[in-house]
């Protein structure tokens, strides 16, 4: 069992923990189906409170943008004013697989290691969730079991503000250029659509996005996503022998013959998915949206083929019917382009480490802001932000890998002025 007492005693807990505590409970629930950003009205609450608490700490060039795009350029530490310029980041959104609204958080000191009680009947079972028996004696917030809790990604909002308010009481941590962004929509996949790069000149960024301690994230899925429009012809089932081509049966097939042993449920690590999110029509007209995952360009290659071979087989069963296809990119595997900037990862390494975690290198089975930054040419890896079981009833976060995340912050920011 770890001792986490020496972290939680370090002097960011509890402002950390208040302010996860306290964004946790402004819903800010995102619309994958929605065309704009943000893609719901809620996140510019979140995203006004963050721009008054920016301005609170004395940071004069806070923005929000029509996208609400949370914005802070905090000037360098005196004689500082040359050294490359970085950035952190965390998304105001959450998932839409669980209801975001009326999060009622909860704060359990010490843990002692046993099942917890939510309500309505639900638990946090370490019999479940196996990981869990790793935090007895952590501090833990959860949900009360009705909703998601949103660490993903306001842990990340709450390192990256203590850590803020932290760096600007203490002149004694140096410091170049920083950027401070929070960003919408990003379990939407589409908020990084409107991101200001015209704007933000970094040289670097980091996004707190990630779950144990210590993880550190330079690769992650290819992502795309395939809509297919199946096109049926209607009659009286009476009547309908050589005639109906059922689109309903057209799109059931074609979930049928997704290959099973690479759903989701069933991969990890290095392997991808087909994952079929969701489906909706009738006779004459069904759509199916299927999220494609792979780590590698040829592998998603071939599931792109496979897609559209499906579609082919599907219209062959149905004469008469017709399949449209229709993929779209969503974000790029980053680690490329990482790899090509050691520097960025070495120094996170080496502030991971000073900060007293255990750094070690991940796979994201997912994607973050990041990816979608690293591709407009700012190297942007992932960091732990102690969430566990997020887009879920059991989510919970670890109040100690939180901490761990603020330090991190404030030793990076200073190994970049020796860079």
């Amino acid at each position: 069992m770890k001792d986490y007492s020496a972290i939680l005693a370090r002097p960011h807990t509890a402002e950390t923990i208040e302010r996860l505590v306290r964004y946790a409970k402004i819903e800010t629930t995102s619309d994958r189906h929605a065309s704009v950003i943000p893609s719901t009205p809620t996140q510019w609450n979140l995203a006004r409170l963050l721009e008054t608490e920016l301005r609170g700490l004395g940071i004069a060039d806070v923005s929000v943008d029509e996208h609400c795009f949370v914005v802070a350029r905090v000037p360098a530490t005196p004689g500082h004013e040359k050294k490359p310029t970085i950035g952190f980041m965390a998304h105001l959104d959450t998932s839409s697989e669980v209801s975001g609204a009326g999060v009622l958080p909860r704060v359990v000191k010490n843990y002692d290691g046993k099942a917890i009680p939510l309500s309505a009947g639900w638990t946090l079972d370490p019999a479940e969730f196996a990981e869990l028996k790793e935090y007895a004696g952590d501090t833990l917030i959860v949900t009360d079991g009705t909703t998601l809790l949103g660490a993903d990604d306001k842990s990340g909002i709450a390192i990256i503000m203590t850590a803020l308010a932290a760096l600007i009481k203490n002149p004694a941590v140096v410091h170049g250029p920083l950027y401070i962004i929070f960003t919408p929509d990003e379990e939407t996949g589409k908020g990084m659509d409107g991101f200001p790069i015209g704007k933000v000149k970094m040289d670097a960024c980091y996004t707190f996005d990630g779950g144990h301690g210590g993880e550190i994230e330079s690769e992650c899925f290819t992502a795309y996503e395939a809509k297919l429009a199946f096109a049926g012809k209607t009659s009286h089932p009476g009547y309908a022998r050589g005639v109906m081509v059922n689109a309903v049966a057209m799109a059931a097939s074609f979930v049928s013959m997704l290959p099973r042993s690479e759903s989701p449920e069933a991969t990890d690590g290095w392997y991808g998915y087909y994952y079929a999110h969701e489906i909706h029509g009738g006779l004459e007209a069904s759509t199916v949206d299927v999220l494609l995952r792979d780590f590698t360009d040829e592998g998603m290659a071939r599931r792109q083929a496979t897609i559209k071979a499906l579609a082919a087989a599907v219209e062959a069963q149905f004469p008469g019917g017709k399949v449209s296809v229709d993929l779209r990119k969503q974000y790029l595997n980053m680690k490329k382009k990482l790899d090509a900037s050691p520097r960025v990862l070495d120094l996170l390494y080496e502030a991971a480490r000073l900060a007293g975690a255990e750094p070690y290198s991940k796979p994201i089975r997912g994607g973050t802001d990041g990816a979608r930054l690293t591709e407009m040419g700012v190297p942007t890896p992932n960091i732990f932000a102690g969430m566990h079981n997020f887009h879920g009833r059991h989510e919970w976060a670890s109040a100690a890998e939180m901490v761990l995340g603020v330090d991190t912050t404030l030793e990076l920011v200073q190994l970049w002025t020796k860079a």
